[in-house]
């Protein structure tokens, strides 16, 4: 947890020295503090949830970045620094953030820490540089490089902030966790960048009524997302409503694919699977045993783990054909069907669900010694039948109090899943 402290250490010194050096020099160009202000209130205000328990709120964002990378309004210099630039994210963030909080959905403090720190590199950056007119000679495309640098340099930094943010409360690896953190910098994150350098171009040559023009697109595009966030989450649902299938007919207990499912991506990220494959395993966790639903007689408890090679193989493949009927990713299908191949031509998924569904089935009305005993046999049976990284993965992270319950699929909506992609820091709210 050190890494923990030290950034939210950081963010507090950070945010304590801003606000205390903008109270002692007092508030430049008033009107445009407060234009921008208001700008990432409303952008708070209209921030939303996503599948990940992530509070998006590109419109603010973008407004904190054009603030942190203004220099001009109308063609005459502005006068506000670094410190002021945090000071006023940062107030309008929180007030911003004051219905959420009434309403129970409160920003963590991570996500606070990132948007301090991320906003203050931006500034530290640009403003001191700007006010000394270093600048006024940059013109055409070596200004626009310039944002465009320092932008790439912020995302970059956010993106190890919370890389080490997520490694620090999770345990999950850094390095999978940064390529997520990355890769959704070419998402919308792209677009709230560009929309922040397009905001202090234009507010430098119009002034401040431009920021209502620019913000039109983003908010199309925020509003765009939200939608496909609602379809995915849908799509999601439906999937895990036809797992459920199998527990309906009495083929398999009652929450035993959610509870395979959570484990599974628990394990995948700790062996450091990210994005669609977290995807693809899940979807395959929750479908893995609605091949029996093509069996006359149905399993003992739905056990298919103390099955005959071949039995299992049978009901493996069974799945594979309804999953590639139900329309969902052929790469489910695969994982659904391989599950009870020799553990070495196995693909990680497939292993991880095999071990996983075994685990599950030998803890199953076994006591308080269940975990210790099925965990000893999986060990056992590394030499054929389970991968010992995936039960070592298994152990660690049953070892950790709350670390895999976290990231349980949910039953309907509202928890931590891996089906939406992540957002970048400098789109969540702060």
């Amino acid at each position: 947890m050190t890494a923990l402290r030290v950034i939210h250490g950081a963010a507090a010194l950070t945010a304590a020295g801003c606000l205390a050096v903008t109270l002692g020099t007092g508030l430049a160009d008033r009107g445009i503090a407060l234009a921008f202000g208001v700008l990432i209130a409303v952008g708070e205000l209209t921030r939303w949830t996503d599948a990940e328990a992530r509070q998006a709120a590109p419109l603010a964002a973008a407004g904190s970045l054009a603030y942190a990378l203004l220099g001009a309004d109308a063609g005459r210099p502005t006068h506000h620094h670094a410190a002021q630039v945090v000071t006023v994210v940062l107030a309008a963030a929180v007030l911003g953030a004051v219905p959420h909080i009434w309403s129970g959905r409160t920003p963590t403090l991570d996500h606070l820490a990132r948007r301090v720190l991320t906003v203050g590199f931006t500034a530290v950056c640009f403003q001191p540089l700007c006010n000394e007119g270093l600048f006024a000679s940059w013109e055409g495309p070596a200004y626009a490089l310039l944002l465009i640098a320092l932008l790439g340099l912020t995302g970059l930094c956010d993106a190890l902030l919370a890389a080490a943010l997520a490694h620090a409360r999770t345990r999950w690896p850094f390095a999978p966790r940064l390529r997520e953190e990355l890769r959704g910098l070419l998402g919308i994150g792209s677009a709230v960048g560009a929309t922040g350098a397009v905001m202090a171009l234009a507010v430098a040559v119009v002034g401040l009524w431009a920021l209502p023009v620019f913000c039109l697109p983003l908010l199309l595009t925020q509003l765009s997302i939200r939608r496909y966030a609602a379809v995915r989450a849908t799509y999601r649902q439906t999937i895990a409503s036809l797992a459920r299938a199998t527990e309906i007919a009495g083929y398999t207990p009652v929450g035993h694919a959610r509870r395979v499912a959570a484990l599974s991506l628990a394990v995948g990220r700790d062996l450091g699977l990210a994005g669609g494959e977290l995807t693809v395993l899940e979807y395959a966790a929750l479908m893995h045993d609605i091949g029996q639903l093509s069996l006359v007689d149905p399993v003992p408890a739905g056990a298919t783990a103390s099955l005959p090679a071949a039995q299992q193989r049978r009901i493996a493949l069974l799945g594979g054909a309804v999953v590639r009927q139900t329309g969902v990713d052929a790469a489910v299908a695969v994982v659904v069907e391989r599950q009870a191949d020799p553990c070495r031509e196995q693909p990680v998924a497939a292993r991880i669900v095999r071990a996983v569904n075994a685990y599950e089935e030998l803890t199953r009305d076994a006591g308080p010694e269940g975990p210790l005993r099925a965990l000893e046999k999986l060990r056992l049976a590394t030499a054929g039948d389970y991968a010992p990284e995936v039960v070592e993965s298994l152990a660690r992270v049953l070892a950790r109090p709350r670390g895999w319950r976290e990231a349980a699929p949910a039953r309907g909506e509202g928890r931590r899943t891996a089906l939406s992609d992540p957002a970048p820091g400098w789109v969540t709210h702060g």
